[in-house]
């Protein structure tokens, strides 16, 4: 059943993307975040009220209420990376460094859950490793005056180092969330999470000053950030109930498949295409994920 739950989270997590990408195209990406996680914590909030896990509140222990918070903090930091990574650069260049947090889990969960890495996964981390290089490629003509994509005096390209951020944190994420919903029904847990990612949310917009972009976005703004929302909090949930059922070391890879949904509807809404290069990168990269199922 776990299987199940990590491709539902894999399906919603590609269209979180697309939806994302259209969201944050005309306003800041630390305020469409903010705007975003308000309806990610509603959805999340009402599954808890309507599975009746949120009657199981005052019975969350103090070293669960740690490392759900602690999880929290670092999807937060997570998605402002990756959202200004996306309104930087092609989707189909943000997601694979995204999805390559996929070997620093596995590698996390080996080191302090106990999780067994196997020859066939140290196999499947290399074709994972190998298939996010390949597909993260310069454009041979960036546009002019467009720093994010033309790296200055040989520095790497903007979009490219939030990437990377947002790799680093969703693999803390990952190995957090997993420790922080031992004891605790995971829809609950999505919810203190959640509450969480909101709080630091809110507070990188107000510390920066960036409070006053809220009135300025339109309605199909407003739109896709909410669709957007509910299409993560869609994940999530299926997400942290793979993670309760099944083993960080098989449940996040096969999260990642979602870059399948992602590049897929990238083509098709935005006309991103992939090089032959980029191409087999995607192949390697789906080819080490499916092998974990091994």
């Amino acid at each position: 059943m776990w299987v199940l739950f990590a491709f539902g989270s894999a399906l919603f997590a590609g269209l979180t993307a697309i939806l994302a990408k259209i969201g944050i195209r005309n306003t800041d990406s630390d305020v469409a975040t903010a705007l975003r996680t308000i309806v990610v914590l509603l959805f999340s909030w009402l599954m808890a009220w309507i599975t009746g896990s949120i009657g199981g509140l005052g019975a969350v222990d103090a070293h669960t209420w740690l490392f759900l918070v602690l999880s929290g903090l670092a999807t937060g930091g997570s998605w402002l990376c990756y959202f200004r990574a996306l309104q930087l650069g092609d989707i189909n260049k943000v997601t694979p460094i995204d999805k390559s947090s996929t070997v620093l889990t596995m590698l996390l969960a080996f080191l302090l859950l106990g999780e067994a890495l196997t020859p066939l996964k140290g196999v499947a981390m290399a074709l994972i490793g190998l298939g996010a290089f390949l597909m993260v490629q310069r454009k041979p003509a960036p546009a002019a005056g467009n720093a994010a994509e033309a790296p200055a005096n040989g520095k790497r390209p903007a979009w490219l180092l939030y990437a990377l951020g947002s790799a680093i944190f969703a693999s803390l994420t990952s190995i957090l969330g997993k420790i922080g919903i031992e004891n605790v029904n995971s829809t609950l847990g999505t919810a203190i999470r959640t509450a969480v990612v909101l709080g630091l949310a809110w507070a990188i917009v107000f510390a920066r000053g960036k409070q006053h972009a809220v009135a300025t976005l339109d309605r199909r703004s407003y739109l896709f950030l909410a669709l957007s929302g509910i299409a993560t909090g869609g994940s999530w949930l299926c997400y942290y109930r793979a993670l309760q059922l099944g083993p960080a070391s098989v449940v996040v890879p096969i999260d990642k498949l979602s870059i399948l949904v992602s590049i897929a509807f990238s083509r098709i809404v935005f006309g991103e295409r992939l090089t032959a290069r980029a191409g087999v990168g995607l192949f390697l990269l789906v080819a080490g994920t499916l092998a974990l199922l091994l």
